[in-house]
Parts: C-alpha cells; sequence; structure tokens
C-alpha cells in the first residue's frame, strides 16, 4: 500500500505534493533532520533512567514517603504508556512536525518546572505532564524519520535514532550521579530545558510537515477512551503486582478489567469509520510479529537488567555512578552496533540480524546467569557488551519492521504501537522476573539463614529480611557482632545470587522464544511511501 504525502515548502505556505517543492539547504534535509529528532528523543530516554538516581535526595529534601517516591517514576511510566498510540494518531492527523514540536516544548517546561518544585505533589504532578508530551515526542520522531528517509536509508537512520536512545537510557545513572553529588536534585531536570530550546529551534528552521493525503479526519473518541482505559488498568496491575501478590483479587480485577477493555475496543474498532487503529494493520504479519519481538526483547532486556543494578550497588557495593560506569561496554556497544545493524538490516532484510541478535541476548542473560558474588569486571563487562550486541539490531529491525509495514498515512500510530509494545514489555519484564526473584529468596532464604547457624526469625521478620534480600541488601542490625555481621551479608548475597541466576534464566528462555518471533519478520512493504523527501 503506497500512501502520497504533501510538505511543506522550506517558507510559509501550503503544502504541497511530494517533490514538487524539494528543501532547500538544510531545511528538510533527511540527515539533519535525524539530528534534530534525536536532540529531542534524548530528553525523554534520559529521563527514564536518570530520575531513579534523584529519587533518594528528592525523598530527603521534599520529605517524600517512600510511596511518593514510587510515585515520580509510575506517573511518569504511565501517563507514557497510556498516551503513546493516541499521540501518534494526533501526528498522523495534525502532522508530525506540529506534533513532535509540541512534545519537545511541552517536555522542557514541564521538566523546569519540577526542578521549581518545593511539594512532592507538585513533581508527582507535573511528572505526568512529562510523560503526556513525551507521547507527543516519540511517535512523532518516528513518523518524521520515517517520511523524510527513502528505504535505502531508513535503516540506518533508525538504527542511529537507536543509539541515541540505548546510549541516553545507559547514560542516564552516569550523567544522574553525577549531577545529583556535584549540583543538586533540581538539575537533574533543569538539564532538559536548554535541550529542549535547542530542539525547538532546530525544529523550527530544520523539520518539514509530511502528511499523507488520506491521512485520518476525525478522532475515534470511544477508542482512545477505550484503549486508554484499558492500557492503564494493564500496567496499573503491573506496577501494584509486587506490593498486592499476583494472587491477589485486586491484581487480577485490574488485569481481568483490562482483557475485556482490549476486547471491547477490538469489537468498537471494527465499526467506527476512522478506527484509531484499523485492525487491518495486523493482518500484516511481519508488523504484528514486530509488536511481539519488541515486547519479548524489552521483557528480557529491562526485566533483567533491573536486577543488576541492584547486583552492582548493593552485591559489589558500588555508587551509582561506578555502577553506571561498569555498563558502559553495553552503552558503547549499543552505539557502534546500532548503525552497524541498520546497515546490516537494508542488505539482507532483517530476518537474520534479529534472530541473532536475539541469540546473543539469550547468551548474555545465560552468561548474567552464571554471576556470583566475587565475579570480576572482566567477566562482566563481557556479558554486558554481549548483551548490547544483541540488543542493537532488534531496537533497529523490529522498530523497522513495525513501522515500514504500517500505511505511511498510520505512521504515527505504528510509532505508537513500537514505543508502547517496548514500554509495556519493560513493565512485563521487571513485574514478572521481580515475581521470580521473589519466590527463589522466599524459597532459599530460610534454608540458607539456618545452615548459616543465624538465630531463627520471626514470621515478621522474615517478610522484612526477605524484602531486603530480594534488592540485594543485607538486613544487618546496628551494633551486629562482625561476624554475626558476615554471616548475614553472606547469605543475604547468596540467596539474591540465587534468585538473580534464575530471573536471568527466565529471561535468557523469553530470548530463545524471540529468536523464533524474528524468523515471521520482512523488510517493511511500505517503506518507500515516505521515501525521497528532501535529500541524501
Amino acid at each position: 500500500m503506497t500512501s502520497q504525502t504533501t510538505i511543506d515548502k522550506p517558507g510559509p505556505g501550503d503544502g504541497v505534493p511530494s517533490g514538487s517543492a524539494p528543501a532547500r539547504g538544510l531545511r528538510g534535509h533527511p540527515w539533519v533532520t535525524l539530528v534534530t529528532v534525536a536532540v529531542g528523543v534524548m530528553m525523554v530516554a534520559l529521563d527514564g533512567t536518570i530520575v531513579a538516581i534523584a529519587n533518594p535526595a528528592i525523598q530527603n529534601d521534599l520529605g517524600a514517603s517512600l510511596a511518593d517516591v514510587q510515585w515520580i517514576t509510575n506517573a511518569y511510566f504511565l501517563a507514557l504508556a497510556v498516551a503513546l498510540i493516541t499521540a501518534g494518531k494526533l501526528g498522523d492527523r495534525f502532522g508530525h512536525r506540529q506534533t513532535f514540536l509540541i512534545g519537545v516544548a511541552g517536555f522542557a517546561v514541564s521538566s523546569g518546572a519540577i526542578g521549581l518544585s518545593s511539594s512532592i505533589g507538585a513533581v508527582i504532578v507535573f511528572r505526568v505532564f512529562q510523560g503526556l508530551f513525551g507521547a507527543l515526542l516519540m511517535p512523532a520522531a518516528l513518523g518524521l524519520l520515517r517520511a523524510t528517509f527513502p528505504a535505502e536509508k531508513l535503516n540506518m537512520a533508525i538504527g542511529i535514532w537507536g543509539m541515541v536512545i540505548g546510549a541516553s537510557t545507559a547514560g542516564g545513572p552516569i550523567l544522574g550521579g553525577v549531577l545529583v553529588e556535584h549540583v543538586n536534585w533540581q538539575s537533574v531536570f533543569f538539564i532538559n530545558v536548554p535541550v529542549g530550546v535547542l530542539a525547538v529551534v532546530l525544529g523550527v528552521l530544520i523539520l518539514l510537515d509530511h502528511r499523507a493525503e488520506n491521512r485520518p479526519r476525525s478522532f475515534d473518541v470511544l477508542g482512545i477512551v477505550l484503549l486508554s482505559a484499558s492500557m492503564f488498568a494493564l500496567v496499573w496491575a503491573l506496577i501494584k503486582a509486587p506490593e498486592w501478590g499476583w494472587g491477589s483479587g485486586q491484581t487480577w480485577l485490574y488485569i481481568i478489567g483490562s482483557v475485556v477493555g482490549f476486547a471491547l475496543f477490538s469489537f468498537w474498532e471494527t465499526k467506527v469509520r476512522e478506527p484509531l487503529i484499523p485492525l487491518a494493520m495486523f493482518r500484516s504479519v511481519p508488523l504484528s510479529a514486530g509488536v511481539v519481538l519488541m515486547v519479548l526483547m524489552a521483557i528480557a532486556f529491562m526485566g533483567g537488567l533491573f536486577f543488576v543494578t541492584f547486583y552492582l550497588q548493593n552485591v559489589h557495593g558500588m555508587s551509582p555512578v561506578d555502577a553506571g560506569l561498569h555498563l558502559l561496554p553495553l552503552t558503547a556497544m549499543m552505539i557502534v552496533a546500532s548503525p552497524l545493524a541498520g546497515a546490516a538490516i537494508t542488505k539482507v532484510g532483517p530476518r537474520i540480524p534479529l534472530a541473532g541478535g536475539m541469540t546473543c541476548t539469550a547468551i548474555a542473560m545465560y552468561g548474567i546467569s552464571t554471576l556470583q558474588t566475587d565475579s570480576g569486571s572482566g567477566v562482566m563487562s563481557l556479558w554486558f557488551a554481549l548483551l548490547g550486541l544483541g540488543l542493537a539490531p532488534v531496537m533497529v529491525g523490529a522498530t523497522e519492521v513495525i513501522v515500514g509495514n504500517a500505511p505511511m498515512e498510520l505512521s504515527g500510530v505504528a510509532g505508537g504501537l513500537q514505543q508502547a509494545a517496548m514500554q509495556i514489555g519493560g513493565s512485563l519484564g521487571t513485574a514478572v522476573l521481580g515475581a521470580v526473584m521473589a519466590s527463589k529468596v522466599d524459597s532459599d532464604l530460610a534454608g540458607n539463614w539456618a545452615d548459616a547457624g543465624l538465630p531463627e526469625l520471626s514470621p515478621a521478620q522474615a517478610h522484612q529480611t526477605s524484602e531486603a534480600v530480594q534488592v540485594g541488601v543485607a538486613p544487618v542490625p546496628p551494633g551486629t557482632p562482625a561476624e554475626i555481621a558476615g554471616k548475614i551479608s553472606d547469605v543475604a548475597h547468596d540467596t539474591f545470587i540465587s534468585g538473580m541466576s534464575l530471573a536471568s534464566l527466565v529471561a535468557a528462555g523469553v530470548a530463545v522464544v524471540a529468536v523464533a518471533v524474528a524468523f515471521l519478520t520482512k523488510r517493511g512493504d511500505n517503506a518507500e511511501a515516505g521515501a525521497g523527501m528532501g535529500h541524501i
């Protein structure tokens, strides 16, 4: 299915058919467009991890409770995940340039407002706005790349785009640690303001407005409500499951509610004239496989990496900055491998690179499952680097498969699907692998504790000890004799390692399933729809 696109001229004026108004100078140049959207995307990706480092300082400064601090992360994640697909539709309807600029400006203003906030309530409210504006920005960035780059250059562009996301995500803890340690927690948010200003200025000067001629002309309001409610129920259940318990009636009430909501949404989408997500999109096996692959990749990567940060900081006793530095092999490999993966996918198609990437991911997660309390930096670096090598082609290839197999007029929705799949996969990975970790720790802790000759714990003490061990903390009471303290630390860390090992093996199994899914993908049938805007 090939769609025509209109773009705006380098100066004021109405859109004209593609090709009749070539870009002048840098305006509309594909590679400069890539740099522009990368600056904006960098803010959102960085914010996903940089804020975690600032949470303890925010808690102390504003007198927040643990639940309040958790909401700093959850509010942002919920708003982002729920709004992504709807935000992509807005870009398809009104133009990705406008949507991108609003998203960047709103994200920067919200970040500045958080830095000026004097209460935890205000921080949480503005984190919601950050998530909503981030949702506008991310699909619009992909839509702009899809419309600007010709098919033979699109994979390379998405490779660089993925490299920026990977580097920003992994670099967040390092930058956050430096800022919190040497400036203050507010600087973690203030840093987005000049970056946002730069992205807006570049966007106004560089970006062209690409709109498909058969783009949506109306809004599926009921579809937006049903999808948003269903996404909220699902993500909320995943966030709260560790607290409520997987067998809790509350958890299953939200899960069942989300399933019913998605069923009603699917039924409604077959009846409305211009649906939010035309279900015919999923008749494309490669597109559906790309979405599933993105979910599986995020489960294995984000879920597995969640425990690695605790391993580095709480078992090895590293500072947040040191822990971030130990993850540099992962970041560096993603930076190097993402553009190379884009080139390889352009040459041979996505199947082999995607399958190879998930194979590397499976091997890396297996390797992480073998780490011990005394594993050296060299061994850790090997597995982290292999993980980065495996993730790069998947980030690039699955994105191209989803966006390239969607019609041009739905490129924003496809971008929203890609991002939503990654967010839900990350949430699933953290929740499911967290449950695996908790179950293993609960199973092993009492026996390990008794074998070490430590005093028997009351049920309440056992519960508190288990919660601490699940994040690698040795619960040593103040004033404990050194010999006993050493035994408690050994038991806690050994039990944590057993839980991390099992969780990593489950993540490796998920990656193996993803290898099979990768063989269902193929190059996007519609990748050429937006090709040729500007010049290469």
